[in-house]
């Protein structure tokens, strides 16, 4: 039935369960993982020049975070016996970046946790997963 899974990861404990149940589909129908993982822009200001982090820093750190949670889905997916391929990407709302990706690798099924953020930042930000689902134009998978 799927052929083309989309695994968003934060590298949180529920994106852990979401890439479980992902790796599952996957392998029951045969199916190609597609793992992501957004960066965070540069936070620019007008006094970005007194930032404490440097944007290249600031970049490279992101990249190494984003590429470790990919690469333990991909590692993860390796292991299980599942074609999966694993991208990160910049973007200022990770909600469009997963439903763009999923376009793009021409997804099926997006597969995510039912929330990422906690506290305050859930409840001023929403829900990417809300987000995800209220916009998406294929079905969306969510794990508790």
């Amino acid at each position: 039935m799927f052929k083309r899974i989309l695994v968003p990861t934060d590298g949180s404990d529920i994106t852990t369960k979401a890439t479980g149940m992902a790796l599952s589909l996957a392998k029951l129908h045969g199916a190609s993982l597609y793992a992501i993982s957004v960066k965070e822009p540069f936070p620019y200001s007008a006094i970005s020049e007194m930032q404490p982090v440097p944007p290249q820093e600031f970049y490279d750190a992101q990249e190494r975070i984003a590429a470790s949670r990919v690469k333990a889905v991909v590692d993860a997916a390796r292991a299980a016996g599942v074609d999966c391929s694993g991208h990160t990407v910049e973007a200022l709302h990770a909600w469009e970046a997963i439903l763009d990706h999923a376009k793009t690798q021409q997804c099926d099924l997006v597969v995510m946790a039912s929330h990422g953020r906690r506290g305050v930042a859930a409840l001023l930000l929403g829900s990417e997963t809300s987000r995800v689902l209220t916009h998406s134009e294929i079905p969306v998978l969510v794990v508790k």
